[in-house]
């Protein structure tokens, strides 16, 4: 019998997430997941959460295509013409696949957590690689394929600035920038539907409600790291938004979504005070 793998499940994830091609990387995400599940019927665990792994150089596995640009290069059309409901999914996948990369991030970089913790992540990659594929094939529908129009690296770089600290991660990645999602999809959804691409329209009431729990599983963790480090929750958030250089959210907030991903009322009405407060300046 040969010897463990080093780093259990949690070296698949890596090697999952150093995987370069999108379908290949979607695939190995979901048999691992599916493997986990199996394992944990039979009352087994192999993450070995002790073992610390070193991080390669090729974070993350990516293609080629598509070129990664800056933001305020990136093209805007109107979602009311094909084109540009094109260049929406193509963000959309582009997303995703970074949402794959984020989440198994979680699972191989933080030794000594709870398995329940990379449960929880593993199952959040499997369900960003099942949005992919949704998308990934409304964009074939179009005849479009993913890497065909430029993208931006924001998601991965807060990845990068929160690789030394599990609570920033936890912190500033599902809970700010998962989050934003929950505040974008409606009225996305709301204007491919009036544009009559309801079969775009129907994904993104798929990506909304897997989302939020993706931001209640930060949201938990987020919460339970803090008070294993006697922190409150408030100001450790205030703290390391201004720490990791967090961008500011943006109104107007999904209340209803952020409320049921775990969102307290005292963050609510800080997010809604503070957008105020800089739309008024």
């Amino acid at each position: 019998m040969s010897a463990p793998l080093r780093g259990g499940w949690r070296a698949v994830a890596l090697a999952a997430l150093r995987e370069r091609d999108p379908l290949a990387k979607a695939e190995a995400v979901s048999a691992l997941h599916a493997r986990t599940l199996e394992a944990a019927a039979r009352g087994e665990s192999a993450w070995d959460a002790p073992h610390a792994l070193e991080a390669p150089a090729d974070l993350p596995g990516r293609p080629a295509q598509p070129e990664l640009v800056e933001p305020r290069s990136l093209q805007r059309r109107s979602m009311s013409t094909p084109q540009g409901r094109v260049v929406l999914l193509h963000a959309l996948a582009h997303i995703e696949f970074n949402a794959i990369n984020l989440a198994l991030d979680a699972v191989w970089r933080f030794p000594d957590m709870p398995n329940a913790f990379y449960a929880d992540w593993l199952k959040v990659a499997a369900e960003e690689a099942y949005h992919f594929s949704l998308v990934r094939q409304r964009l074939a529908d179009y005849g479009h394929q993913y890497g065909d129009f430029p993208a931006h690296n924001g998601l991965w770089e807060m990845c990068e600035r929160t690789c030394d600290d599990v609570l920033a991660r936890m912190a500033l990645v599902p809970r700010v920038l998962e989050a934003r999602g929950l505040d974008a999809s409606p009225p996305i959804r709301a204007r491919l539907k009036q544009a009559g691409d309801h079969e775009s329209a129907a994904i993104l009431d798929i990506i909304l409600r897997d989302e939020v729990g993706h931001v209640r599983i930060g949201n938990h963790w987020f919460r339970q790291l803090c008070d294993e480090r006697g922190l409150d929750p408030h100001e450790a958030w205030l703290t390391l938004a201004a720490r990791y250089h967090a961008p500011r959210m943006r109104g107007p907030f999904n209340v209803e979504a952020r409320r049921s991903a775990g969102f307290d009322e005292e963050e609510l009405n800080a997010l809604i005070a503070q957008d105020a407060a800089a739309s008024e300046k």
